[in-house]
């Protein structure tokens, strides 16, 4: 059975759900979350997204993202999410959120309302390889500078958050 995302407004006000591709074939906006999460020293744990994604394959990201389930906080949904994909759960804060659209050359469109949390977290994740081919530890300092350089490698809604609201981050 296909996953389904709930359909939001701009103010997040849920107006009912949509199979998942259905969402990103019509850019309908849907909510999300994007999970963070640092170690004690700072350091971002980035991952690289498995080569079997439907879009954005082999590019790195935070630590975590998907979609809200009917009924399920982002809270929930982002603790649910970061143990199938990287094996490990943690506490998580949400600090912001926000709307972003970005088309991709294989047609889906990403129009989420994107709830931002962080969590903290100081070992190494048990990656489902499935989900994520790699992970890495990074300053965000130096994420901001290789996103500067090779932009390519990086996800599109990862640098939107990074250009729109690095400051809530480095606070975080």
């Amino acid at each position: 059975m296909e996953e389904l995302v709930v359909l939001v407004d701009e103010q997040d006000n849920q107006l009912g759900l949509m199979p998942k591709m259905e969402a990103h074939e019509k850019a309908v906006l849907h909510r999300a979350f994007s999970v963070f999460v640092f170690n004690d020293q700072g350091e971002l744990m980035l991952q690289q997204r498995a080569a079997e994604k439907y879009h954005s394959p082999l590019l790195w990201t935070n630590t975590c993202c998907s979609h809200q389930r009917d009924g399920e906080s982002s809270l929930e949904a982002g603790k649910r999410r970061l143990q199938e994909e990287m094996g490990f759960t943690c506490d998580l804060e949400e600090i912001f959120w926000f709307v972003y659209k970005a088309p991709f050359d294989n047609g889906l469109t990403e129009h989420e309302l994107d709830h931002v949390m962080v969590g903290r977290y100081n070992s190494d994740p048990k990656i489902n390889k499935e989900e994520v081919e790699s992970y890495k530890w990074m300053s965000l300092e130096a994420v901001k500078k290789d996103i500067e350089n090779n932009p390519e490698i990086y996800t599109a809604w990862f640098k939107i958050i990074f250009k729109e609201s690095y400051s809530k981050l480095v606070n975080a």
